[in-house]
């Protein structure tokens, strides 16, 4: 009888840095490779346990004294969208999608560097050139899209406009926005979350049951949006749960000593375990 054996992965801790979401903290990665014909299936299981993918790593943090970093994920099925988020919907509702393989162009590149430059001028992306930035939208050994949305052009420039990109993995359980990002001069727009709110479409067009958000940092600014798309599932203590009401989670609820690296990496379940099948 032949049997399926766990893949094992090295799993790797990064050096402490200051952490770009909460001020006066440091961040902690828990990283592996992903490579070969097991990676798809191990960024499936890994993503399941609140880890992201980044070109050919999956990682999650691992901070020393700070677990404020949880995994967050749309459940699709319920998921209606408030009176706002409508509004946005009726407003973008004239934009064009167009998914593709993820390949770079230099449209994408332009628009990249005018979104950073608006919004994260600051940030580790910055400095990137335009080979790195295809390294990002390329280098993926898993099942993934570039998603464009254009608008409609006009009678003296008919070519359709590129207003945002995500770059976006298909899992066996749903879609995971890997990185998007959005003209800034269309701001008034709310790019950012009708991108979303599409995704959820997606998702459900497709019968994925769930849209996985990245981290949502509570206290962090640039986090907060991600809980207006309820029902939120939070990863935490190996399990998914409700966030529920965001203003009612207690910050010292989730500041506690993370478990020594030994033990995180031994809690970790592996395409074709008990757990996983």
């Amino acid at each position: 009888m032949r049997h399926t054996l766990p893949v094992t992965p090295q799993f790797y801790v990064t050096a402490p840095q200051p952490c770009p979401y909460l001020e006066g903290r440091m961040e902690r990665k828990l990283f592996a490779a992903l490579q070969g014909d097991t990676a798809q299936s191990l960024n499936d299981v890994l993503s399941h346990q609140g880890f992201r993918r980044s070109q050919n790593v999956v990682y999650r943090p691992s901070c020393a004294d700070c677990a404020l970093c949880l995994s967050a994920r749309i459940r699709v099925a319920d998921f209606a969208p408030s009176k706002s988020q409508r509004r946005i919907l009726k407003r973008n509702a004239g934009l064009i999608r167009e998914g593709s393989t993820p390949w770079a162009t230099e449209d994408q590149y332009d628009l990249f560097k005018r979104y950073l430059a608006s919004r994260h001028y600051d940030g580790g992306m910055a400095d990137m050139d335009i080979f790195e930035f295809a390294a990002m939208v390329e280098e993926t050994p898993v099942r993934s899209r570039v998603v464009e949305y254009r608008a409609l052009g006009t009678e003296t420039d008919p070519e359709p406009d590129l207003a945002a990109v995500c770059l976006t993995d298909v899992l066996s359980d749903g879609l995971s926005m890997v990185y998007s990002f959005f003209d800034p001069a269309r701001a008034h727009l709310s790019l950012g979350t009708y991108v979303i709110l599409d995704h959820i479409e997606i998702a459900r067009a497709a019968g994925l049951p769930y849209v996985y958000l990245g981290y949502w940092v509570p206290g962090s600014p640039k986090m907060d949006y991600k809980a207006r798309f309820q029902p939120l599932e939070i990863y935490r203590g190996g399990e998914w749960t409700d966030l529920g009401d965001p203003t009612e989670l207690q910050l010292d609820q989730v500041t506690d000593l993370k478990d020594p690296i030994s033990e995180q990496v031994a809690a970790i379940y592996l395409p074709g375990s008990e757990r996983d099948s």
